[in-house]
């Protein structure tokens, strides 16, 4: 395999693959996937190069994306790394308050936007950001602020470019890029505290390729990917700057709530994903069993546990399965199977990385049982994403795999995972302190995630921060009840509450549309949603189903309280991040009145 630095690798790929296409976007206005071949990207990123010349744009400054995905994200980000230049995404979802803090942290200049939600967030904040002179505007339809004198729109930029009249520059500042140069700078999304700026130098992107290549051994230039997860992700920016490695061709979805419809249109082979994609399809399906009836329901649930023999008792331990099961198994293959993953549109399916937080056991064995590939792994953005993932062979259900090649992992104290190799970050932008508290002097990270290693494979437990302390003195981990319960068809979202409180309890987002359908069918009245989650069938319907969820937990970490909530929780009021992880400080104060009545109730 051929290893190319950031700054050429489109070149490079055009050289090898020229008219194949290497990207597609779906056009809203003819509903057409638009192809672009491997040459009409490097071409493109070449322009963008010379555009950000005659910008002005030095070796090693920082240049700000702030958009959802699209193809221009990798036009910028290519073009940038031509340069020498560093790019920083923003999550399209952030606030002002949040693109105002990273345009100071990072000292931004040039500020791309997508659309008019980013535009309206980054000029509102133009005033406090002292470093920011422009704003490019990817989207032509976004309309400007009349107080705006300075923003143009991105084919404005392009067109500086055209007819590269600073190739020459561009190509000095390419001969001198090395692999220690800086590439991203990722803001994380501070569950606690504010972001810090996690810097990723090429020399990680190089490492991860190679690790990779050694691992993902079915993963060639016949695949397809489907983007979906935003850029701003370690996980899908790493995925994607492999796949262009690869020779993979990149399907953007342009709108996240769109995802359904577009794989369905692409049928892709590859696609990064967290696990509450998977527990959605399995939600679907056990809605499904639920409906059927007779044989339709017999054959349903017969195809799962012959699947899951076949998959996973003997295929996943290296053992042949018996005769009859394979016949079975061949059986369902061709009906049940295979008219699941067309109905998702994944019957072309490789194999589909997961990671983000804990899959759940029941996802898991569903996933495998179907013949669908899903390939668990763990990763932070301070490890350029993956640190491990699951082989074919041998993995074990609730494992995050094998330790990638090139990266050493040790158990710490509290049972720390801690992490040394060259895909680790060198450390936070212009936070020295937080550098060295996570970074030990012989290169040891602490992830600040407890796990341990059985059989060979790492296994999460739980964030070490988030560990619950409850007045007792006993420790509940709330992500490990969390994960248990979310796949329930009646649960959307929890948030277990216990820190230095007597015992558990829990807010919990139902599925407000199962919730309608159970009160009618019991024939439950109500004025709106908060007197229906009072209902005493409806408590009763969510008591009765967390008793049956948490069984295998002890008994003081099982819920004894909860309240239903008739709102879920939301990126606008806080209470989750850009990446929808529970900011638990934030919920603790939004809902302190409904908490304190939970404890309250207890003590009558």
């Amino acid at each position: 395999m051929t290893y190319h630095h950031l700054s050429v690798l489109v070149h490079r790929q055009a050289e090898k693959y020229g008219d194949k296409v290497a990207l597609k976007y779906r056009d809203y206005e003819t509903a057409q996937w638009i192809p672009i071949s491997w040459k009409q990207f490097s071409g493109t990123v070449r322009q963008a190069a010379n555009a950000f010349v005659a910008l002005g744009v030095e070796e090693q400054e920082n240049i700000g994306i702030f958009s959802q995905n699209k193809p221009e994200w990798f036009y910028v980000d290519f073009g940038a790394f031509a340069n020498r230049a560093v790019t920083i995404p923003f999550y399209a979802t952030s606030s002002p308050a949040q693109a105002q803090y990273i345009i100071n942290d990072a000292q931004i200049r040039f500020l791309f936007v997508g659309e008019q939600y980013q535009y309206d967030a980054a000029f509102s904040v133009f005033g406090f950001c002292s470093s920011l002179q422009q704003l490019i505007i990817f989207d032509r339809s976004v309309v400007k602020d009349p107080r705006d004198v300075s923003s143009i729109y991105f084919d404005e930029f392009m067109a500086t470019g055209e007819g590269l009249p600073h190739n020459d520059t561009v190509e000095e500042r390419t001969e001198r890029a090395s692999y220690d140069d800086l590439a991203n700078i990722l803001y994380t999304s501070g569950t606690t505290g504010e972001p810090k700026g996690v810097m990723l130098h090429h020399s990680c992107y190089l490492e991860q390729f190679h690790t990779h290549d050694d691992r993902l051994t079915t993963m060639s230039d016949k695949d397809v990917s489907m983007n979906f997860l935003p850029l701003t992700h370690v996980f899908e920016k790493a995925w994607c700057y492999l796949c262009i490695h690869k020779g993979v061709q990149i399907c953007i979805n342009l709108r996240p709530a769109d995802i359904q419809t577009t794989i369905k249109e692409i049928r892709p082979t590859l696609m990064c994903s967290v696990p509450r994609f998977w527990e959605k399809v399995y939600a679907g399906v056990q809605e499904k069993i639920n409906e059927t009836t007779g044989l339709k329901k017999a054959l349903m649930l017969d195809a799962i546990r012959v699947g899951r023999i076949h998959n996973l008792d003997y295929l996943r331990l290296g053992k042949t399965p018996p005769v009859m099961n394979q016949l079975k198994y061949k059986f369902y293959e061709k009906t049940i199977y295979s008219l699941l993953k067309k109905t998702i549109g994944i019957e072309n399916g490789n194999f589909f990385p997961t990671a983000g937080a804990a899959v759940p056991d029941e996802i898991n064995e569903f996933v495998h049982s179907v013949g669908i590939n899903m390939v668990v792994g763990y990763g932070l953005t301070e490890s350029t994403a993956t640190v491990s993932c699951t082989l074919p062979v041998g993995y074990d259900i609730g494992s995050v795999g094998v330790v990638l090649p090139g990266i050493e992992v040790k158990i710490g104290e509290d049972n720390e995972i801690l992490l040394r190799g060259k895909t680790i970050t060198k450390g936070y932008y212009k936070k020295a302190e937080a550098t060295a508290a996570a970074i030990e002097p012989d290169g040891w990270f602490h992830t600040g995630d407890a796990g341990y290693f059985k059989n060979g494979q790492l296994f999460l437990t739980e964030r070490i921060k988030d560990l619950f302390k409850t007045s007792n003195g006993k420790y509940v981990a709330p992500q490990a009840l969390e994960t248990k319960l979310v796949i329930d068809r009646y649960i959307d979202q929890i948030a277990i509450i216990a820190d230095q409180r007597k015992f558990v309890s829990a807010l919990i987002v139902p599925v407000y549309g199962f919730v309608k359908e159970y009160a009618k069918e019991k024939g439950i009245e109500y004025k709106d949603m908060t007197e229906l989650l009072q209902h005493p069938k409806i408590v009763g319907l969510f008591r009765a189903r967390i008793d049956t969820l948490q069984q295998q937990f002890a008994h003081y970490e099982q819920i004894k309280r909860f309240t239903l909530l008739p709102e879920p929780f939301s990126m606008e009021r806080g209470e989750l991040t850009n990446t929808l992880k529970l900011k638990r400080a934030v919920v603790a104060k939004n809902y302190s009145e409904q908490i304190e009545k939970m404890y309250e109730e207890s003590e009558k």
